[in-house]
């Protein structure tokens, strides 16, 4: 079995744990929501251990296989130049961003307790985790698309149509 094979499966289960993990964030957020503080609390304790359990292994799988594969290449294509960009970006986001807030939402719900209403604060702190979580949409398809269709990029491009235009 190659090392490129066994980097590619790495990736695959680190994608599937990234995506569902995230994708679990939304469907939770939109089905229950944080209508009162108990259930606002209990929902950010679960993204947190979600994070911990799915999200960020995920993220971390994904990365490292996809560092190894990049210094596999003598010549770098710019696809994978172009998704290791989205893959900095989408963990400076985890590690930097979200992954911080979980702790600060969860004392916010967890203080909003007593008085059964989410505060303002948290609502403040969860629109901003909202939008970070939104910004990663546009990178992480890109980066999707990349690792599996591989297209030419650049002059790559160029050089790939005047070789086809010489061939013909």
């Amino acid at each position: 079995m190659s090392l490129k094979k066994v980097l590619k499966f790495i990736e695959e289960i680190g994608c599937i744990m990234y995506v569902g993990g995230i994708l679990s964030h939304i469907v939770i957020g939109v089905t229950l929501g944080h209508a009162d503080a108990s259930t606002a609390y209990n929902v950010y304790i679960y993204k947190e251990q979600s994070a911990f359990i799915l999200i960020l292994p995920g993220l971390a799988m994904k990365v490292i296989a996809d560092l190894i594969l990049y210094f596999q290449f003598e010549a770098k294509p710019n696809w994978l130049k172009a998704k290791m960009a989205m893959n900095l970006f989408l963990a400076t986001n985890a590690f930097v961003f979200l992954v911080p807030m979980m702790p600060e939402i969860i004392q916010l719900a967890e203080a909003s307790l007593p008085d059964g209403e989410v505060s303002q604060a948290f609502l403040d702190k969860v629109a901003i985790e909202k939008m970070v979580g939104m910004s990663n949409v546009i990178p992480l398809v890109l980066e999707l698309i990349l690792g599996s269709f591989k297209p030419k990029l650049g002059r790559e491009r160029a050089v790939s149509d005047t070789m086809a235009t010489v061939g013909s």
